[in-house]
């Protein structure tokens, strides 16, 4: 890329810009592309945790044409395949993070306490180092969902962590929409609005209020669907109703076209919301966070909910005080389908070791524990057909591990999503100091510009609102 000399620009930025134009062509190699061609990978001799159907030693497996190919012992390679040494090694599914906002240029729209207009796909970042961050930690796909400022809140993105690849290819194909609703103390604000020049109050600042917002929602929902019907039927004189960009998720959700993901702590707030659903005849597909869970495992598991929550994070405010380390065991011996999720961009590559903590609490065992990153996650987010366990014809989203993946000791080796390599350990530690040489350039030709104007101070906005 050549940039034309612009005798209006300083001397300065001119010079600059050209410097930053010779470091591009480096600059976009290194965002772009995985490290390995689409071509088969044959994985040999792995210890491989299929997380559905047990564990197989010394096994192959073969990853052909996007998809998990064949699994056996003394598989024969194909024709141009890469064949993969794993003698001790462990291969299990790519992880799954049910509860994400990495990507995301924007989280939370909270101006009104209804946003279901808003979609998380029109603000994905592909670009955001973290992704390649949680390559390293095993994840291959993660639930981005919209913040926690507003009872409903935006559609959510379900996402493949194809680091290098646009926007649109990192969008989980055929993977059901979502929608973000979220209940407590995120909602009702108080911490900010009682601060000396804080923002103004915004309806709703109580639990109730929360209830009467989702119970107003869907009334109207319900009535613009009738509308519709009748209209679809004949009716409405051939005159179609005024489109309504406000309810068409929503009514997606009364039809079960629509996943909602609900944030909520306190079991009395999610069994509202789940009375709330049983009366309007939707189904809630995941309680995110649900720290008291535990309280209302029955009533969750009637209601056919999952429930996505912290491995640990007790008590850090207090609507999290009721919090145990038991929640998960509980839950899952209930027969409520529950995940671990990071809501976190670091923590979100150490998932594993958070499901190993689950059978300290509670006794999980092994499988119990990987399916809480896995195959559970691949349920809520409606894609376990395609992800989530090892299986010959679902997508070839693998890592391979150094050790044992519930072991503190173990490293992602490799990283594949529909078959492609899209983190390499080594690779990754043979380009570091090239990679620490690119920085210093970068950092050199950023001096060479003039001094930037002060940007305007952010506003604050409290890390739990992007829960």
């Amino acid at each position: 890329m050549r940039l034309p000399m612009n005798p209006i620009l300083p001397r300065t930025v001119t010079r600059s810009l050209a410097a930053l134009a010779a470091l591009a062509p480096a600059m976009l190699a290194a965002q772009a592309a995985p490290v390995a061609s689409k071509g088969p990978t044959l994985i040999k001799n792995a210890t491989v945790l299929t997380v559905t159907k047990g564990t197989l030693q010394n096994t192959d497996v073969l990853l052909q044409n996007g998809k998990i190919a064949r699994v056996g012992q003394n598989l024969q390679a194909p024709a141009g395949a890469t064949v993969v040494d794993a003698t001790g090694k462990f291969l299990m599914p790519g992880i799954i993070d049910p509860h994400s906002h990495m990507m995301s240029d924007a989280i939370n729209e909270g101006s009104l306490s209804v946003t279901s207009m808003v979609r998380i796909t029109d603000v994905l970042n592909p670009t955001a180092i973290n992704v390649y961050r949680a390559l390293a930690g095993g994840v291959t796909t993660i639930n981005i969902l919209h913040g926690s400022a507003n009872t409903i809140g935006g559609q959510n993105a379900t996402v493949k962590l194809k680091y290098g690849r646009e926007a649109d290819e990192m969008v989980f194909p055929g993977a059901p929409p979502g929608i973000k609703f979220a209940l407590g103390e995120n909602v009702t604000r108080k911490s900010r609005t009682s601060l000396p020049g804080g923002p103004p109050a915004r309806y709703p600042t109580s639990r109730m209020g929360q209830e009467e917002v989702l119970r107003d929602a869907f009334t109207r929902a319900r009535d613009y669907k009738a509308s519709w019907d009748d209209y679809r039927r004949g009716g409405s004189k051939g005159v179609a109703p005024r489109r309504d960009l406000e309810l068409e998720p929503l009514v997606e959700v009364l039809e079960g076209k629509r996943l909602v993901h609900a944030h909520s702590y306190r079991g009395d707030e999610m069994l509202m919301l789940l009375n709330l659903a049983d009366e309007f005849g939707f189904k809630v597909k995941t309680l995110q966070h649900g720290l008291e869970g535990y309280k209302i495992a029955s009533e969750i598991a009637k209601h056919g909910a999952g429930l996505s929550t912290f491995a640990d994070s007790w008590s850090y405010k207090i609507e999290a005080y009721d919090a145990i380390p038991y929640n998960v065991a509980i839950l899952t011996r209930k027969g409520v389908v529950t995940t671990i999720n990071s809501d976190s961009d670091e923590r979100v590559r150490r998932l594993n070791v958070d499901a190993a903590k689950l059978m300290k609490y509670g006794g999980l065992t092994e499988e119990e524990a990987l399916k809480t990153i896995t195959y559970n996650g691949a349920i809520q987010l409606g894609v376990q057909d395609r992800v989530g366990s090892i299986e010959v014809g679902k997508d070839a989203d693998v890592a391979l591990w150094s050790a044992h993946p519930l072991s503190v000791y173990a490293n992602v080796d490799r990283t594949y999503i529909d078959g492609e390599l899209f983190f390499d350990r080594q690779k990754d530690i043979a380009e570091r100091d090239a990679k620490a040489r690119e920085r210093q350039q970068l950092e050199r030709a950023e001096q060479q510009t003039p001094a930037r104007q002060q940007r305007p101070a952010q506003p604050f906005i409290p890390n739990e609102e992007r829960r």
